[in-house]
């Protein structure tokens, strides 16, 4: 299984929930498809993108469930970055994580089971 990983403030997954699904945040919108971390890229994408932002939660997703509308694109540095070109529907989330902010700011992610 390919975990992969979506930050988002709790109002847009509330959304989602209640919509079933969910489209994408105003940057996924803009750029046509919902980025997603890989474990190893979400700490600094957290740091990057929502530094001093509060009430931020992280979907965990496998992301071999998502097919073929899941591309692996190079993003930041050359790295492989996730790109869902679709919704995200609401039952393919696994898990939903806290993203507290730490004492410098940004969003700590705690992904570990």
């Amino acid at each position: 299984m390919t975990l992969i990983y979506k930050i988002l403030p709790r109002s847009e997954w509330e959304a989602a929930r209640a919509a079933g699904r969910f489209q994408g945040s105003a940057v996924d919108l803009a750029d046509g498809y919902i980025h997603f971390s890989t474990a190893a890229q979400a700490q600094e994408t957290a740091a990057r993108h929502f530094a001093g932002k509060v009430g931020l939660l992280v979907l965990e997703v496998d992301g071999d469930a998502l097919g073929a509308a899941l591309r692996w694109e190079p993003s930041r540095g050359g790295d492989l970055f996730p790109h869902l070109y679709g919704d995200l529907q609401v039952d393919a989330v696994l898990r939903v994580l806290p993203a507290p902010l730490d004492a410098d700011g940004a969003p700590r992610l705690r992904l570990a089971p």
